[in-house]
């Protein structure tokens, strides 16, 4: 579980604490402009704790995506995509 909140000076403070998972987190205090976290919210319509996991995972997941996109007209299928269309 993320605790986040922000202090009445404008920090933003991060606790990760162990869930009923006992998954291992990591307490953190981060620095975010507050338009920024605003921004990011109204896009994930969702709260701080879940805007910051979507955040880090798509940041995470960054490195797959580019290495999927420059396979791109780099791999041959030995099916053809007219088949594929005709098996729905």
């Amino acid at each position: 579980m993320i605790l986040i909140y922000v202090s009445r000076y404008g920090m933003l403070y991060v606790k990760e604490v162990m869930n009923m998972a006992h998954e291992q987190t990591q307490k953190i205090t981060a620095h975010i402009p507050v338009n920024l976290l605003h921004e990011a919210q109204a896009a994930t319509g969702k709260g701080i704790t879940d805007t910051i996991k979507i955040a880090l995972t798509q940041l995470a997941h960054a490195g797959a995506y580019e290495a999927l996109r420059n396979m791109r007209g780099k791999v041959t299928f030995s099916i053809d995509l007219e088949d594929l269309r005709k098996d729905r």
